[in-house]
């Protein structure tokens, strides 16, 4: 099935000055959000504490809900709606944990049912301990690192058959954020770091497949991340499966597009066709890219749309990703590659 005319011209890398301005004013947005809100709105998973899903059959408002508990002496007390507003359900997070609260939801039943006159519906409740969720996030953090760094070996050498090198040097950055993380260095600085200090081996050791797919994949995740806290929407374990999804989808592009530059490039030594050869790459490889993406948000908008609350924030992250994912396999990959190929040739 081909949806675009294999003989289309599109000159996407003409316009990579005006699309590296766009993705630099989208990171800029995601640091704002990031600030704005101190991070990411962690759920129960990764910040610890209780929480309890209540349900009506009467029409009762927050704050009613919120100063029915307002005896319980609950620590960071947060009640907010959930799912639409006609089903008359809540959220009510709280840093309480441990065996003292085992009995939260009967406490919490029995406070609303004094305060408001109506018995709610105890649909679910949740708890997690704060050192069990400060593992989590640890471990969420190195997942996602391993995962950038695998994807890297396996790009450099597949694409520039440099296995061994970028062996090295991934499984050495991995030492040392090991070894580090032993030390209790924070793990989003020490990633932060050994992430910058991986790309730059990448420029220096000339593995520009690499590199672009690197920087495509981090330029995806961190933009996913910042339309979370923009929105303020909860961070928990399954967005941590939706983000390690969405690399895994943004790979698949890039290394579509990665494979027919390979191909084309074979032989090619005039360093002023290379902008034209890359374009015809992206162009010939068009049409399955959109009919890849295309297929793939049907299904994401029938799983946002119908698919419940539960599973909301998990939709809404892969619908971001795959459209953010597409477009950087074109105009942030493809063209870190391309710099990286005039630089050499220099």
């Amino acid at each position: 099935m081909q949806l675009i005319k294999s003989d289309i011209n599109i000159d996407f890398l003409g316009k990579r000055k005006i699309t590296m301005v766009f993705s630099g004013l989208l990171i800029l947005a995601s640091i704002i959000g990031l600030i704005i809100h101190k991070g990411p709105n962690y759920g129960i998973d990764f910040a610890g504490g209780a929480l309890v899903q209540v349900k009506f059959n009467q029409d009762v408002s927050i704050g009613q809900v919120r100063d029915s508990l307002a005896g319980l002496n609950l620590k960071d007390l947060s009640v907010q709606d959930f799912g639409k507003a006609d089903t008359h359900e809540f959220l009510i997070r709280t840093a309480n944990t441990g065996s003292e609260d085992s009995g939260l939801a009967q406490a919490v039943s029995a406070a609303i049912e004094q305060g408001t006159g109506f018995t709610p519906d105890i649909r679910r409740m949740e708890m997690v301990g704060p050192q069990v969720g400060d593992d989590l996030k640890k471990q969420a953090l190195l997942a996602i690192f391993y995962s950038l760094l695998f994807i890297t070996i396996y790009i450099s050498g597949r694409f520039e058959l440099k296995w061994i090198l970028s062996g090295v040097t991934a499984g050495a950055m991995m030492a040392v954020v090991y070894f580090l993380s032993v030390f209790n260095v924070s793990m989003p600085i020490l990633i932060a770091g050994a992430l910058v200090v991986s790309l730059i081996l990448f420029w220096r050791l000339r593995l520009k497949y690499a590199m672009g797919a690197m920087i495509a994949l981090i330029h995806d995740v961190f933009i996913t991340v910042g339309i979370f806290c923009i929105f303020d929407m909860d961070f928990s374990l399954p967005i941590i499966a939706a983000l390690l999804t969405i690399i895994g989808y943004s790979l698949n592009d890039t290394i579509i597009v990665f494979d027919r530059i390979r191909e084309n490039i074979k032989g090619e030594s005039d360093r002023t066709g290379l902008p034209d050869l890359f374009n015809q790459s992206i162009n010939q490889t068009l049409s399955r890219t959109i009919l890849t993406s295309v297929t793939t948000l049907i299904v994401l908008l029938a799983l946002f749309f119908l698919g419940g609350e539960i599973i909301h924030n998990f939709a809404f992250a892969m619908i971001v990703g795959v459209v953010i994912g597409t477009y950087s396999s074109i105009f942030v990959a493809t063209p870190i590659v391309l710099s990286a190929s005039l630089k050499r040739m220099n």
